[in-house]
Order: structure tokens, then sequence, then C-alpha cells
């Protein structure tokens, strides 16, 4: 083997040698990142039927522009018992002449397995009957006593005896119009639904004052 080669194959040996150790170093070794923050879930928002009802009629303006409300209802839900005049959810159907049609709209203001997601959804559209009566559009401008007022109004006449005996008695709240006495009122129910309430009381919608108990 003359020099040169030998020179060579010694540079050879020496730059594998060198490959070898790099090869066998352990892999430097990396910081776990952080665990990812657990995001704390958002406090439930509770409504009036007129904060509630606002938000509900600039949609319903988006899907027709001549959409008329003709109900406003609360719904029951563990969060809240309504007792305050406000709940985490309310529902309104509006009514369309120009497309003939009727359409549900909900609001929400908590995350919880018995009520919708929160922020304002919608429902599919329906035939509209103007002469059915469970569909009775009012004038938005109407209703101008919230449905905290209505409950003030109602307790004097036989809601407070019934809270007193149950501080968690739920309350809910029906807004409509009345054909027959040609008024916007409140129904403010001590009970889950009309139909099984203990006390349902109606109240003018517009100067809040008293006008019956209806069971």
């Amino acid at each position: 083997m003359t020099t040169r080669s030998l020179l060579l194959f010694t540079a050879m040996v020496s730059l594998f040698a060198s490959l070898g150790c790099e090869g066998n170093k352990p892999a430097p070794k990396t910081e776990a990142a952080p665990a990812a923050a657990t995001k704390a879930p958002e406090a439930p928002t509770f409504y009036t039927g007129r904060e509630a009802f606002q938000r509900m009629y600039a949609a319903a303006h988006l899907w027709a522009p001549d959409a008329r409300p003709y109900r406003l209802q609360s719904d029951v839900t563990k969060e809240s018992t309504g007792q305050d005049g406000k709940s985490g959810v309310w529902r309104a159907g509006f009514a369309s002449a120009s497309r003939r049609s009727i359409k549900a709209f909900v609001w929400s203001g908590i995350h919880s397995d018995d009520a919708p997601a929160p922020g304002v959804s919608s429902g599919t559209e329906d035939t509209y009957n103007p002469s059915n009566s469970s569909t009775q559009v009012f004038d938005a401008g109407f209703l101008k006593i919230d449905s905290d007022k209505a409950f003030e109004a109602a307790q004097p006449h036989g809601g407070a005896k019934i809270i007193k005996a149950n501080t968690k008695q739920t309350v809910n709240y029906l807004l409509e119009w009345s054909p027959s006495e040609n008024v916007l009122m409140w129904h403010v129910i001590y009970g889950p639904n009309r139909s099984e309430a203990k006390l349902s009381v109606s109240v003018n919608a517009s100067t809040g004052a008293y006008l019956r108990v209806d069971k």
C-alpha cells in the first residue's frame, strides 16, 4: 500500500469512527409542552322577557323585514326559578305576511343539557294563517312592561303565598295578544306550564295593571 493510499484509508477510518460516535449519542431531551389550561365554563346569562325579545326581534327582521311577534315565553331550566322575572331561555314566534309564514326563534344564555346552545337560533318556517287565534300578531310597541314588573304585579294576587310555601317554586312567563280584550298581556305562571300551574295571573303588558287570576 502506498503512502498516499495509507493516508486516505486512515482518514476514512477516522471519519466513520466519528460518525459512529455521533450516532450513539442520545437524542437531546425536549421539554414537555405545558398542558393547556382548562377553560372555565361560561357563567349563565339570564334576561327579562324584553331583553331576550329585542335580540330575537332583530334576528326575525333579518328573516323577514315585515316580521311581527305573536308570542313570547320563557322556558323552565334547572338554572333558574324565574322568580325575578328572568330566564336563561326565551322563545318567540314571529309571522310574516309577505312570506305567508311563521317562524320560531329562541334565545339561550346558558350551557346546559336542558337548554339550546347559547345565542339566538331559529326553527323552520310554517304556514301562516292570519285568522288563527293562536298566532294573533301584535305591535311590539305595546310591550312596555317587562316580565320582572309583571311578576311584581302578580305577587299580591296569590303568588307570594305560593312562593312562601315553596321557595324553589318555578315561575314562567307567557306574552300574547288577547283579541277579545284587545290588550297585550303577560301570563305569570306559577308552575312548569299553564296546564300544571298552581296559579296563573294576567297582567297588562302596556300598563302593568293587574287584570285577573286565570287559574
